[in-house]
């Protein structure tokens, strides 16, 4: 497109990148990971675009990273197929190895994984447009999840390892896998909120067959050595590809025990209809959200404005977790637009690699579409776009809209936007807030501002049968990952967090027997000989 948007200056010529975070040659990936091997895929290949364009004289050019597998479903059947045979009815050698044996593959994976940090890195940014410090982040985030999920395995399995006795009944429990996993992440974070289930279905003795998000496809291609290297053969199986050629064949299959989404709803719900036998199968979703601020008129609205601005607007908003529509008190809501219009004055526009940069071009194609039917249906309904540029767009840049005055009749108040769009809702009752809550469809989180505890208290109350959780005075947010992170309505099924996913992708069997002498003779032979994988009582350190 030719160079008449200033927004247009932001994007590099090619000689502008500097050497070590340039691009580089694109990647015709064909590798995909079934049974243990890294095959060769010879179809159709699917083009990755960065959301990041590069200056070529009065025109801008996206750059092209290269390339996946556009697989068929007959190809993921294969992927399928190695996995169900993998885990051979709960009889196969990953499902029965010994917790300690599964934690040191998990190891060794990990040990390969950070070999691979910097060119992960330089995947994320340029595949999703995430700025350098956030996408370091992110994967020196996953390794550490890695590293506590390890740990808080140790510690189940520790308590596992005693055996107990109730009313003349001697027994031991323990978790053990469910089965085949089908296990899918998201494109804001492809890496972390991925392994964040990815790992736990892994070391708790499930195998897998894992389709990478549908942007952040090729960070995963240095990883498939790692994963092949690391683990028996068919416990973890990766595929690309359109989910609609591969997915619903998987899922229709009805040989999936566990199915592993963070997406939409709408997605989720239309999978799982798929599957024959809706009561062998085992769901842990991350889904939509529309998670309020709620300002009140008692507030240290220099905190509110920082926390809000942070929560609406890290990433760009593409967080799950991202505060998407803000409830403000009459009394201080030209105060909070005046100190939140200067506050995101101050974010730093421009590409992912840049220092200090805040704001980065959107991975989605057609986003900038979508948020500006948003931004054009609150116009005409009598909102106003109130920061200084708001909603301009260049190729697959938006610089924020912080909205105002919006109402009930406007899409954004009711549509998870997704992006770097800040509807604001002046409110005089906070009782209109509490409805809004009530009646959503969605109930991951919220986050109240506030000084007043008797308020505050009573809003806690009001909430809690409607979140899984309740920030104050603090921006939503998934950690720390030691918490629990779910949500209830349409926006999530199942808990997770490093404790809550162990249990998640597993569930208690217990072996009891009568406490008489002959019994209690037969065990210690057991667990003396080292006749049982599940009778034992190792103690992990």
């Amino acid at each position: 497109m030719p160079l008449e948007n200033p927004l247009a200056t932001l994007f590099p010529t090619a000689e502008a990148i500097p050497e070590q975070f340039r691009p580089g040659a694109p990647i015709e990936q064909r590798e995909y990971l079934v049974n243990g091997e890294l095959r060769v895929w010879a179809g159709a290949l699917a083009p990755v675009r960065s959301p990041v364009s590069v200056r070529d004289g009065e025109a801008l050019e996206p750059v092209i990273l290269g390339s996946t597998p556009l697989m068929d479903a007959p190809t993921a059947m294969t992927a399928l197929d190695a996995a169900v045979h993998a885990y051979d009815r709960g009889q196969g050698r990953w499902p029965t190895m010994r917790v300690a044996e599964r934690i040191q593959h998990v190891e060794s994976f990990l040990k390969r994984m950070r070999e691979q940090r910097t060119a992960v890195v330089h995947l994320l940014m340029w595949e999703i447009g995430k700025n350098l410090k956030d996408s370091e982040k992110e994967f020196d985030r996953t390794c550490d999840y890695i590293v506590d999920t390890i740990a808080a395995l140790k510690e189940l399995d520790r308590r596992s390892s005693r055996f107990e006795l109730e009313q003349d009944t001697l027994g031991q429990i323990r978790r053990v896998p469910l089965g085949v996993t089908l296990c899918m992440g998201p494109y804001n974070y492809p890496l972390n909120e991925t392994f964040t289930t990815l790992i736990p279905a892994l070391i708790m003795g499930n195998t897998v067959v894992f389709k990478p998000a549908k942007f952040g496809v090729l960070l995963i291609r240095p990883l498939l050595e790692a994963f092949r290297d690391s683990f028996p053969a068919g416990v973890i199986n990766v595929i690309y590809g359109s989910g609609r050629d591969t997915v619903s064949a998987l899922m229709a299959s009805g040989m999936i025990d566990i199915f592993a989404f963070i997406g939409t709803n709408k997605a989720a719900s239309a999978l799982k209809k798929l599957h024959p036998r809706p009561h062998r199968l085992r769901a842990a979703l991350g889904l939509d959200a529309k998670n309020p601020g709620i300002v009140l008129p008692d507030v240290d609205l220099d905190n509110a404005v920082s926390e809000a601005v942070t929560g609406s607007l890290s990433f760009n908003g593409q967080r799950c977790t991202a505060l998407k529509i803000l409830f403000v008190h009459e009394d201080v809501v030209d105060s909070f637009l005046e100190k939140f219009q200067q506050k995101l004055a101050q974010l730093n526009p421009g590409m992912p690699w840049e220092a200090g940069v805040s704001l980065t071009p959107l991975p989605e194609p057609g986003k900038t579409d979508y948020l500006q039917g948003l931004v054009a249906d609150a116009l005409g309904k009598g909102a106003r776009v109130v920061n200084s540029g708001g909603a301009q767009v260049c190729e697959s840049f938006f610089y924020p809209a912080l909205l105002y005055p919006v109402n009930e009749q406007m899409r954004v108040y009711h549509e998870e936007q997704f992006g770097p769009v800040v509807p604001v809702v002046p409110y005089r009752d906070i009782e209109t807030v509490v409805d809004y809550v009530l009646n959503s469809d969605f109930g991951q989180q919220l986050s109240i501002f506030g000084k007043d505890s008797a308020q505050v208290g009573r809003l806690v109350d009001a909430f809690a049968n409607q979140v899984g959780r309740i920030n104050i005075n603090a921006q939503c947010q998934r950690g720390p990952d030691q918490y629990p992170f779910n949500g209830r309505k349409n926006s999530a099924e199942g808990t997770l967090s490093v404790h809550d996913a162990l249990r998640v992708f597993s569930i208690r069997t217990l072996v009891a027997t009568k406490f008489q002498d002959n019994n209690k003779a037969l065990v210690s032979d057991i667990i003396r000989n080292r006749e049982s994988s599940f009778l034992t009582t190792d103690y992990i350190f």
